[in-house]
């Protein structure tokens, strides 16, 4: 079962398939299953061509696993996660030359 911890999306820059991306959804996920739960960081780049583009290009989608091991959902651990969230992001982000402008967020933060 998958869970959207939190997510939400920024203004950006990058470019990816010779089209130029100007937001970022941020995810974390939770999947749990078998007593086993992982955390998945991904961070997609969309055109965002003006406020009512949302919509999602999964070709430029990088993922992270940033915890994966026996249990279950904690609030502590996803807690912990959330507050090297953007480190983590902004990691993924550099090494494919394109960047998350955290202070222009598009949409406020979902948590779930």
């Amino acid at each position: 079962m998958d869970i959207d911890v939190y997510q939400q999306y920024f203004a950006a820059e990058g470019s990816f398939s010779g089209v130029r991306r100007r937001g970022a959804a941020v995810m974390l996920t939770a999947a749990s299953g078998g007593g086993e739960i992982s955390y998945t960081l991904t961070v997609s780049f969309f055109p965002h061509k003006d406020a009512e583009d949302f919509g999602i290009s999964y070709d430029a989608a990088f993922s992270e696993v940033l915890y994966q091991g026996k249990g279950r959902r904690s609030k502590k651990r996803e807690q912990s996660l959330l507050e090297t969230l953007r480190e983590k992001a902004d990691a993924l982000a550099a090494a494919e030359h394109a960047e998350i402008f955290w202070d222009q967020p598009l949409i406020a933060a979902r948590f779930g």
